[in-house]
C-alpha cells in the first residue's frame, strides 16, 4: 500500500475541511489541486491511485467527487500516462454540465422570476450568472444556511451581479417562500431509491414549497447519480464547535450537514440531459 506524501496530503485535508463550497465546486477545486500534484510531485501511477481512492472516500455525501475521480481513474487503468488529460478532460465535462442546465433552466423559467435558495450550490449560481450576463431581470431570496453560512456569500457574489437579493435566517423559510415563483436548488447526490442530498434545511425548505404550493427545481447533473440507497449511505456530520452551543451535561449539541429529501417534494430535476419531472427520475 502506497503512502501519501505531504503533498497529497495537502490536497486530502483541503477537500475534508472544505465546508463552504458545493459539490461541483468542490469537485473542480479538487481537480485543480491534482493537476498541481501532478506537475509538483510527478507521482508514479501507484501513488496518484491511492490518492484518488483517498479522495473518493472524504466526502461520501458529495457522489460528484468521486464520480469525476471514478471517471479518471477508469482512462489510468486503460493508459497509465494519461492522468493529466484524465483530469482535463473531466473537469471540462463537469464544467459544461454546468452550462447546459443553466440555458435548460432559464428557458424554463418565468418573466422576471423570484428565486429562493438555499445553500450555495456553484450549479444554481452559474444560472444566476448566466441570467445576469443576459441581461434577465430577476430577484433572489436566499437563506443565511447555518452554521456554515453559505447563503451569506452566495447573497455577495449577487450582489456583485448587481441582482436584487433579500437574506433570510433558515428559520425565515416558511414566511417567505410565498414570496417566490420558483424554488432552486442543487444537489449533492441524487439517490437511486426515491431521494436526494443536500445541505441541511433542504428538506424543510422543500416541505414549505409544497404547503406554499411553490414548484421546486433541483439542478442535478449526471455526475450526481448514485446507485446506492437512502438506507445505506452516510450523513456526514461535522464538528460541534460551528454551533457556539452551551456546555451543559445534558446538552449534547449535533451537527449534520446534510439530509435526505424525497423526490415526490422536487417537481423538476433539470440535468444537462434535460428536464425531468419527478417524481419519475432521469433518462440513464
Amino acid at each position: 500500500m502506497h503512502e501519501l506524501d505531504s503533498r497529497a496530503r495537502t490536497v486530502l485535508a483541503g477537500v475534508r475541511e472544505d465546508l463552504q463550497s458545493g459539490a461541483t465546486q468542490l469537485a473542480l477545486n479538487t481537480l485543480d489541486e491534482l493537476l498541481s500534484y501532478l506537475d509538483e510531485v510527478r507521482p508514479d501511477v501507484g501513488p496518484l491511485s491511492r490518492l484518488l481512492a483517498e479522495l473518493r472516500a472524504a466526502r461520501p455525501s458529495m457522489i460528484v467527487i468521486g464520480n469525476a475521480l471514478g471517471m479518471i481513474e477508469q482512462r489510468l487503468a486503460r493508459d497509465p500516462h494519461a492522468a493529466r488529460q484524465a483530469i482535463l478532460d473531466t473537469r471540462d465535462q463537469l464544467q459544461n454540465a454546468s452550462t447546459v442546465i443553466s440555458r435548460h433552466a432559464r428557458e424554463h423559467l418565468p418573466k422576471a422570476p423570484v428565486i429562493m435558495t438555499h445553500s450555495a450550490s456553484s450549479v444554481v449560481l452559474a444560472l444566476f450568472r448566466s441570467m445576469a450576463e443576459n441581461q434577465q431581470s430577476f430577484s433572489v431570496i436566499c437563506t443565511q444556511s447555518s452554521p456554515g453560512f453559505e447563503g451569506q456569500s452566495l447573497a455577495r457574489a449577487l450582489d456583485d451581479l448587481s441582482v436584487p437579493v433579500t437574506l433570510i435566517t433558515d428559520a425565515q423559510m416558511g414566511l417567505f417562500v410565498s414570496g417566490a415563483d420558483v424554488v432552486i436548488t442543487g444537489c449533492d447526490t441524487w439517490l437511486a431509491d426515491g431521494y436526494f442530498i443536500n445541505k441541511s434545511g433542504t428538506h424543510l425548505l422543500a416541505l414549505a414549497a409544497r404547503a406554499a404550493d411553490k414548484p421546486l427545481w433541483v439542478l442535478a447533473d449526471s455526475f450526481r447519480n448514485s446507485g446506492a440507497d437512502s438506507g445505506s449511505v452516510e450523513l456526514e456530520e461535522m464538528p460541534v464547535d460551528e454551533l457556539n452551543a452551551p456546555e451543559g451535561e445534558w446538552i449534547t449539541p449535533r451537527n449534520v450537514y446534510f439530509e435526505l429529501v424525497p423526490h415526490s417534494l422536487v417537481s423538476q430535476r433539470i440535468s444537462e440531459q434535460g428536464v425531468f419531472s419527478c417524481p419519475a427520475g432521469p433518462r440513464q
